[in-house]
């Protein structure tokens, strides 16, 4: 369960307030326009950027003031997060080790890891050496390995073409049910959130608003998203 109360982000001119819960194992897409702050709110949540009031609890626990590395989530960005000087072996394993001493079991949980993925075959490989697809495989291996109750996602698979991306999608939606986590996604694309996610929050207005079911949402979008989407409300 992800729990944000009274949450507000100040940041200069802007600013972002939310409050509300998401049940545990949901899928939440965040969308709203550019600049709304979708991917600040995924931010403070991760521990990256800290708020200036208010809560933010995972799973019963507040989290405000634990680094992001103590906190109980995955994050991926839009980048992937990946070392390009370092093999997938080793991208995958920084999820486990940041010092990348990986034990013979490390090993062994990264080597399901990408068998789960289907990367088995590249695991000497760079990110260089990969394609688009694949190099999304690769991350979400290094979730797989760090079994966290929540999941983060900033528009990870912006850059693929949609046959991938509906791809990268599923193995998401796979990978929350393996490993049981709830999941918030940024996305610009209704599509995608109608695929992965049981819940919408628009973030508008400097307000991300209280989830609602993404059909319903996007079905008959209130104005400012009927606006972002270029739909009459």
């Amino acid at each position: 369960m992800l729990e944000l109360a009274g949450l507000k982000i100040d940041q200069g001119a802007f600013r972002l307030a939310a409050d509300f819960t998401l049940p545990a194992l949901s899928r939440t897409a965040l969308i709203g326009p550019s600049g709304a702050g979708k991917s600040t709110l995924l931010a403070a949540i991760a521990g990256f950027l800290a708020p200036s009031a208010g809560r933010i609890g995972i799973n019963g626990r507040d989290q405000i003031g634990l680094p992001p590395g103590q906190r109980p989530l995955s994050v991926v960005f839009q980048d992937g997060n990946l070392f390009p000087h370092m093999t997938v072996v080793q991208n995958v394993g920084l999820g486990l080790r940041p010092d990348l001493r990986l034990t013979a079991r490390d090993h062994g949980a990264v080597s399901l890891a990408l068998d789960r993925v289907g990367l088995g075959n590249f695991a000497g490989r760079k990110p260089g050496a990969l394609s688009g697809g694949q190099q999304s495989r690769v991350t979400l291996a290094r979730v797989l390995v760090q079994r966290k109750p929540l999941i983060l996602l900033d528009e990870p698979f912006a850059a693929l073409g949609p046959a991938q991306r509906t791809e990268m999608l599923d193995l998401v939606a796979d990978l929350c049910d393996e490993i049981a986590a709830t999941l918030v996604m940024v996305t610009h694309d209704p599509a995608d959130a109608r695929r992965l996610c049981d819940l919408t929050v628009i973030v508008a207005d400097g307000v991300a608003c209280a989830p609602a079911p993404t059909g319903a949402t996007l079905d008959y979008p209130p104005a400012a998203l009927a606006s972002y989407l270029g739909q009459a409300s």
